[in-house]
């Protein structure tokens, strides 16, 4: 299920404005990646461009390549909304649907990409997507209740039983524990790496503990200043990136001597 994602010569724009130019990366497939780096560098912007998020912006597009399964997401004629079928995301604030039960919640996806599925069907689907995400458990007796009744944790957990139940390769997270506790925080930590078996994930975040807790290789995005586009700077495995990087931006951004 999961997939490699190759990006050549990434630009991205905002109309006229270049936000983040020329990146060349090779995402691993089974394997999580975290984007590092100040704000402001382009990291989520990036990110977004990866199930073409990004060109739902009036005026934002990308130009180069981002291949999943060797077929480019941005080549002529691909309905944006299969790429997105096929690259799930989760933000960074718990967004379940409010006025949508749990259950309900888990099919909106399916829903929305009309599939049509029969009511055993459905079930499976529910329990299966929400064991995923480790939330069956705690809400197996409740599942016709509002899944803004749950806590942030919790509904962040829903988030993602909602991306999987319809069958992604690649995950995206743009800091999906920024509006959570610790305990929270852990819980989702737990739960990226087992999905790491079926997924390919990549991850933003600021919090440098979390990057180098959860992901195989970590990404360094940053900025030569206002107004400048923004650059990947570094990718490698991330004890590398954390204990012996290339580049001296990288070691004095993981140090603490900037962002």
């Amino acid at each position: 299920m999961a997939q490699a994602i190759n990006v050549e010569d990434l630009n991205i724009y905002y109309s006229e404005f270049l936000a983040v130019e020329n990146v060349n990366v090779t995402i691993q497939p089974r394997s999580v990646t975290a984007l590092i780096g100040p704000s402001g560098c382009g990291k989520s912007t990036f990110l977004r461009t990866l199930n073409r998020m990004h060109e739902v912006i009036p005026g934002a597009y990308a130009t180069g390549s981002v291949e999943i399964e060797g077929a480019n997401i941005y080549g002529s004629g691909v309905d944006p909304v299969n790429v997105r079928r096929r690259v799930g995301m989760v933000f960074q604030k718990p967004n379940p649907f409010p006025t949508m039960s749990i259950r309900d919640n888990v099919l909106a996806g399916v829903k929305l990409n009309n599939q049509r599925i029969s009511r055993s069907t459905a079930d499976e689907l529910v329990e299966s997507s929400l064991r995923g995400a480790n939330l069956w458990e705690e809400v197996k007796d409740r599942l016709d209740k509002p899944g803004m009744g749950l806590s942030g944790g919790q509904q962040q957990r829903l988030c993602i039983a909602r991306a999987i139940a319809v069958k992604p390769e690649v995950i995206l997270m743009d800091e999906p524990c920024s509006a959570l506790d610790p305990i929270s925080t852990l819980a989702i930590e737990d739960l990226i790496h087992e999905m790491k078996q079926d997924f390919t994930i990549v991850i933003v975040t600021h919090n440098m503990q979390q990057a180098s807790r959860v992901s195989d290789r970590t990404g360094f995005f940053n900025i030569a200043g206002t107004g400048k586009p923004g650059h990947l700077i570094e990718i490698d495995e991330t004890e590398k990136m954390f204990t012996n990087p290339e580049n001296k931006q990288t070691e004095d951004y993981i140090s603490g001597r900037f962002g």
